[in-house]
């Protein structure tokens, strides 16, 4: 059952798997358009250097380039990055990149900073940014690699190559933050901003 109140959808400018269950599951009438832009040249360029900043920048830009595609329809931007003390990390390429991230998140506390930015018609009309903080265990070479071999090619999927919501779950000892500033998607601040301009019935 959905409690969208528009005659349009809501863009969702992401093909997380995870951010399109979590709107799915609020009820939110949505379709997802993955927005194609060169997240590290825009990173570079922009010359910003901290990760909530990077992640609100990169949301903003997301939402933009689908807003002026979809007219008239609100676009949701969304972008996370994962940061161990200044070291800002990227999604692994591969098998030997993910045990090199595991290698060095093992036994630290990382943060999540998670970003959402609603546009229309090319303007921006809500932004918000969380931040969660992850502790791992302390993990021998012998375990991260059982973890990758049992999680496959999930592991290139996310920054810091573990997913919470499936067997990245194993590899951690401690959580602060919300859950849904984890999955990538800040959900009840979207919620809050699509509630004032009238489009949930709920």
């Amino acid at each position: 059952m959905t409690i969208w109140r528009d005659s349009l959808p809501l863009v969702l400018a992401s093909q997380s798997k995870a951010r399109q269950m979590l709107l799915g599951n609020a009820g939110v009438a949505f379709e997802a358009l993955p927005a194609h832009i060169d997240e590290r040249a825009i990173q570079e360029n922009s010359g910003l250097a901290a990760p909530g900043e990077i992640a609100c920048l990169l949301a903003r830009e997301k939402a933009l380039a689908i807003s002026r595609q979809k007219q008239r329809q609100l676009v949701v931007g969304a972008d996370q990055t994962l940061a161990l003390g200044n070291q800002i990390f990227s999604k692994p390429a591969g098998r030997a990149q993910a045990f090199a991230q595991l290698t060095q998140l093992a036994g630290e506390t990382h943060e999540l900073h998670s970003a959402i930015a609603v546009a229309r018609d090319g303007k921006i009309l809500f932004e918000h940014a969380a931040v969660a903080r992850m502790s791992m265990r302390r993990l021998s070479e012998t375990e991260i690699g059982t973890y990758l071999d049992a999680a496959g090619e999930a592991v290139t999927s996310s920054v810091g190559a573990y997913q919470l919501e499936g067997l990245g779950i194993h590899l951690l000892a401690r959580i602060e933050g919300d859950h849904f500033t984890i999955l990538g998607l800040p959900l009840l601040p979207l919620l809050d901003f699509l509630r004032s301009q009238g489009l949930l019935a709920l």
